[in-house]
């Protein structure tokens, strides 16, 4: 609102709340203690978190996500490197979080769409589920079949033996 308003013209109403008049010299307890605990205890930790505050944006630091190198697979470990073994599988685990992640993403705008469309859902939505399929697809033939129990190098297993059947149906169609 304006202050240069003309308080003539734009009248004020009165308020409806009656104004408490003191009937008495004895000080309010209830402020007493309000002063004492700003005092003692609101003064100090606003002085220190304002002072924190300062010196934390004099270096401003960005963190959104953390990020982790990339460590070698389990296929590039040599043998008996156990260190290597826990990285390869610590990478496989968040690999697996974030396509899982990927997938139920792609699930959440499938179902967004088919909300948004109603009855045309089948036309409009054609490249959504598309998309869902592929990716349901690719995350079914990376992790599909392992179980909660599921590892690298059951997955690393899964995975050659799944090229192996593919090198053999490519050979057998070539004769």
């Amino acid at each position: 609102m304006p202050e240069d308003h003309d308080l003539k013209a734009y009248k004020v109403p009165p308020t409806r709340t009656p104004v408490a008049e003191r009937t008495t010299s004895v000080p309010n307890p209830v402020d007493f203690f309000q002063t004492a605990f700003n005092y003692v205890f609101d003064a100090p930790v606003t002085f220190v978190r304002e002072l924190i505050e300062r010196l934390q944006n004099k270096n401003k630091f960005y963190y959104y996500h953390q990020k982790f190198r990339r460590v070698p697979d389990l296929s590039e470990c040599l043998e008996g490197d156990y260190l290597c073994y826990y990285e390869a599988e610590a990478q496989w685990r968040r690999d697996r979080m974030v396509d899982q992640e990927i997938v139920e993403i792609v699930r959440e705008r499938m179902a967004a769409c088919k909300q948004r469309e109603g009855p045309n859902q089948f036309q409009n939505c054609a490249k959504e589920m598309e998309l869902l399929a592929q990716v349901t697809k690719a995350y079914q033939d990376r992790y599909g079949d392992l179980g909660y129990h599921g590892n690298a190098r059951t997955c690393l297993m899964k995975q050659k033996h799944r090229m192996m059947e593919e090198r053999k149906a490519a050979q057998e169609k070539q004769e």
